[in-house]
């Protein structure tokens, strides 16, 4: 009788205890992600790039992107790396960005055949003859044409192929480009641009004849030369005969299409 006593007794002890809800675990061990420091930020992310002289220190102000020139490379080139102060021979496209229309291209000037005298051949209708339109040629990093173009191709290999936005900021500014013809649309003024540019050769540029150890148009404040007083920042509106002819596009004075 006590031993079925003794039995009972154990079997509600053990029951009880599997009744009792455990209770959770508890750790004092922190967590990891708690305990991981927080990552330093590198040094350049906060330094300053740029050196300010005595007296100038650095602003906390944000910087403010007036306008940028943007660029894509369609086909990068494997030739020379284009440099400034060279003569670049291009095929070019230039059109409005605002709705696509083309106002110039490289194909559309063909190429006057000149006589003994140094004077263009006529046929004989009197117009003059001409031959299969070749790359456009000038001089770059001169000033000589629109500033966006002129510094578009930096980077660029011969051979490559690139489009070059332009802010109207950087090309003809608040001057409008008047009509020429049905094929040379104008440009109006605050004209965003776009170039698609085939970066055909480049060459050393000519050396002027009466001095000879400087090469042409080096612009000013580089020792031991300027730039000629007659070169225009930008190409010269087409009202202006007495300039370099006049063109809606970079294309140089030397190869106007205006003058064909």
């Amino acid at each position: 009788m006590k031993s079925t006593a003794l039995v009972l007794c154990l079997a509600a002890g053990v029951a009880a205890i599997a009744q009792t809800p455990a209770k959770p675990a508890t750790s004092t061990k922190p967590s990891a992600t708690a305990s991981k420091p927080a990552p330093a930020r590198p040094a350049a992310a906060t330094a300053e790039a740029v050196k300010y002289p005595a007296g100038k220190p650095a602003s906390p102000a944000i910087k403010k992107t007036l306008f940028a020139l943007r660029v894509q490379d369609m086909k990068v080139g494997t030739g020379a790396e284009a440099e400034p102060l060279k003569m670049y021979k291009v095929k070019y496209t230039g059109w409005r960005a605002a709705d696509g229309v083309v106002f110039d291209s490289w194909d559309q000037h063909p190429t006057p055949v000149m006589g003994a005298d140094g004077k263009p051949e006529t046929d004989a209708e009197g117009k003059p003859k001409t031959t299969e339109p070749q790359p456009a040629s000038f001089p770059v990093g001169m000033g000589r044409m629109i500033p966006g173009f002129d510094q578009g191709f930096a980077g660029m290999h011969v051979g490559g192929i690139r489009r070059i936005f332009v802010p109207w900021q950087l090309g003809y500014g608040s001057r409008a480009m008047p009509d020429r013809d049905a094929n040379h649309p104008g440009i109006p003024a605050k004209s965003d641009l776009v170039f698609e540019v085939e970066l055909v050769d480049i060459s050393e540029l000519p050396m002027p004849p009466s001095h000879p150890n400087i090469p042409q148009g080096i612009p000013p404040g580089v020792p031991g030369g300027k730039a000629p007083p007659s070169q225009p920042q930008t190409p010269p509106p087409p009202s202006q005969p007495s300039t370099p002819p006049p063109s809606s596009t970079p294309p140089p004075s030397s190869t106007p299409p205006q003058s064909k």
